[in-house]
């Protein structure tokens, strides 16, 4: 039987009082403490399922954190591709005017490390556990170590250096250390040598495993983590290590681009064969609000929604009319307001009586106007899905020998799906089809958390948002190396002068 992994955070204490006419004392009927927790396999499961949980925020019922709503706020609204009307701390990031005080930045920093908090604690509580197998304990630590690089990967990206956290830090913790952020390279070995550790011991799936009962899509996999270490060979340029992992997660033969970007996105298709790893939802036990934040305003069906992270007009007008990636977007429609909904026909031209010009466009891609129309919704999150192996195998081939026939069939495979323009291996230089290759990934991979770090991975973080900022009449305030990475937010500096963020947009 196939089982979605939807984990909810564990409880860490049941505790019942009890009254009566002589005593207002509590009488503790449970308690979870270090003499009786991770006693059991399930008390491990329970734990490895709690830092899963992490990726989607605070509380069930709260889901709107990390990777399922916020995170999209630094990785994609601080670029050329997201947009959001709204002022305050969206609003900044969105007009590319960030500051420390910036209470979106704070909150992805700290969901980000209260996920490495509850794996480091799993890592260190399960690694001494002498209840469970040898073969268990390897794949519920393999699974937190996977999910831990996933983390500082984020922060990595986001902030650069951080402080490094990790297991050992349990056993003798300083509660009042003022820790000095590791270098990058530093942050980088631990997640190397973690998604190693990890690709040897995961399986390449669960459907006749061993450890747990069901067919658990949604878990960690040897795919998983090989990809995962691949983007970080991406980031550091070392293109042949890159390739040869990519190569690897192709040669598993499980993965495929689902036939079609729209139905890919559909809120019905929670798991398929181009998932590798992904944020799981249930909109009945343990939804998201996915729907809320990208739905649009005033629509006729998707009623009560906010376009809280929508797409710049520029970015949906680069699309070619064949693709069919431009259709995923509510350009035009009749609003409950009994107004018309479109696109301006000039940059500040003023809307007639009857119509209403948005300054950006709600996409489809967590809004599926033909989902239910609930508050939380069941959309999954794509970290890692197959057609991001392709542009990214594309990548690196490209950097070592140029525009090869298979680089250029890779991302003629993700046109396809789409039936977009088909390249020209003859028209290309290296130089164009790298420019190609980031534009593509734009229109294949927006509010997937990777469009900052991919504009930064290629060089052309200032150039293409600050083309962006000066098209749509903005002022260019991308300034490299300034911007590279995000201030560290105050409320940290605050308790750490070690956070310094002396050269940083402040």
């Amino acid at each position: 039987m196939k089982r979605y992994i939807i984990p909810a955070l564990i409880i860490a204490a049941f505790m019942q009082t009890a009254c009566n006419k002589t005593s207002l004392e509590p009488k503790i009927y449970s308690s979870l403490t270090s003499q009786n927790a991770f006693l059991t396999k399930s008390d491990a499961v329970a734990a490895v399922n709690a830092v899963y949980a992490r990726l989607k925020g605070p509380a069930v019922g709260d889901n709107f954190d990390y990777w399922t709503v916020r995170h999209f706020a630094l990785t994609d609204l601080t670029t050329d591709v997201g947009h959001c009307s709204y002022a305050g701390d969206p609003g900044q990031l969105s007009q590319v005017q960030w500051n420390s005080a910036n209470g979106l930045i704070a909150e992805d920093y700290k969901q980000i490390y209260k996920l490495i908090a509850n794996a480091n604690n799993a890592i260190y509580n399960i690694s001494a556990m002498t209840s469970i197998s040898a073969t268990e304990k390897n794949q519920f630590l393999a699974e937190m170590k996977f999910l831990r690089a996933i983390a500082y990967s984020d922060l990595t990206d986001a902030w650069g250096p951080v402080i490094l956290n990790t297991e050992k830090d349990i056993a003798n913790p300083d509660y009042k250390a003022k820790s000095t952020p590791s270098p990058v390279a530093e942050v980088d070995a631990l997640m190397i040598a973690d998604l190693e550790n990890a690709m040897s011991v995961l399986p390449v799936d669960y459907s006749k495993n061993s450890i747990y009962s069901t067919n658990d899509v949604g878990r960690a996999t040897k795919g998983a983590a090989m990809f995962l270490l691949a983007k970080i060979y991406l980031r550091q340029h070392q293109w042949q290590k890159a390739a040869d992992l990519t190569k690897q997660v192709m040669d598993l033969g499980i993965y495929q681009l689902y036939p079609s970007y729209e139905g890919l996105f559909k809120e019905a298709n929670t798991w398929c064969s181009e998932n590798i790893f992904s944020v799981l939802s249930d909109a009945n036990v343990n939804g998201t609000e996915l729907l809320n934040h990208f739905g649009p305003l005033s629509h006729p069906v998707l009623t009560d929604r906010w376009q809280y992270y929508a797409v710049t007009w520029d970015f949906y007008n680069s699309y070619g009319d064949e693709d069919d990636r431009k259709k995923m977007f509510f350009t035009e429609y009749k609003g409950v307001d009994g107004l018309i909904h479109k696109q301006a026909p000039t940059q500040g031209a003023t809307a007639p009586n009857g119509y209403l010009y948005m300054p950006d466009v709600a996409t489809m891609k967590y809004a599926d106007p033909n989902g239910a129309n609930t508050y939380y919704d069941g959309h999954s999150v794509d970290i890692l899905r197959y057609a991001d192996v392709l542009l990214s195998r594309a990548e690196a081939l490209n950097e070592l020998n140029g525009p090869t026939t298979e680089a250029v069939n890779l991302v003629n495979q993700v046109k396809a799906r789409s039936h977009a323009k088909q390249l020209v291996q003859s028209q290309l230089t290296q130089a164009t089809f790298r420019d190609l290759l980031l534009q593509e990934r734009g229109w294949e991979l927006y509010y997937e958390g990777k469009r900052r770090a991919d504009l930064k991975r290629f060089g052309k973080y200032d150039v293409i948002v600050n083309g962006y900022l000066k098209r749509t009449g903005q002022t260019n305030t991308v300034q490299m190396p300034r911007d590279e990475y995000f201030p560290y937010p105050l409320n940290q500096t605050t308790i750490n002068p070690n956070l310094n963020n002396s050269g940083r947009q402040q």
